[in-house]
């Protein structure tokens, strides 16, 4: 039985020099998978969940991954944590490079091209799967016409801050006014 915490493993290994032919993958979790998914991932359910492409083979060592990403997830309102459904079809491409410098461990600008990843010797495409449907969700989903209103707090007893209060020559722009007559 595997951990109900972690996350299914579907790996592909790429470093065989003998393997140089595309290799086509299509992965639907059965329900417990997309459960375990959902739980990696933070959010409340998975109802499908599709990620089928293809991997090609680049030159002598580097690779293509192209897939096609569906799912339809069950988040949680920001506001209200009520169950919200989000639907994501997205286009995935990552570029497996060998020839990859690792970027130092201090601070780092994000590369022109975020499709370039160095090259595993196995990749694992629950993983990619895993990763991508984490990066096109909805990062703050609301439920149908629920607004976020205004939150005021402050100490018992203190005058609360308001958006007005926040805006100190909001008062001297209206005495700059021109008076009506």
């Amino acid at each position: 039985m595997s951990d109900p915490d972690t996350l299914p493993r579907h790996p592909v290994r790429l470093s065989d020099p003998g393997q140089r032919q595309a290799i086509p993958f299509s992965l639907n979790p059965e329900a417990e998978d997309r459960a375990r998914i959902a739980r990696y991932l933070g959010i409340p359910g998975l109802r499908k969940l599709r990620f089928a492409g293809r991997l090609t083979p680049q030159g002598r060592q580097d690779w293509r991954l192209e897939a096609d990403l569906g799912a339809t997830a069950i988040q949680e309102c920001v506001v209200t944590l009520a169950p919200v459904t989000s639907r994501v079809d997205e286009h995935v491409v990552r570029r497996y490079l060998a020839d990859v410098t690792p970027p130092d461990t201090g601070e780092s600008e994000m590369p022109d091209d975020d499709t370039i990843e160095e090259l595993p010797q196995s990749l694992d495409l629950v993983e990619v799967m895993a990763e991508a449907l984490a990066l096109a969700l909805p990062p703050y989903p609301r439920a149908e016409g629920v607004e976020l209103g205004e939150v005021v707090i402050t100490a018992p007893g203190s005058q609360p801050m308001t958006e007005e209060k926040a805006k100190p020559f909001a008062a001297l722009r209206d005495a700059l006014k021109p008076r009506e007559e």
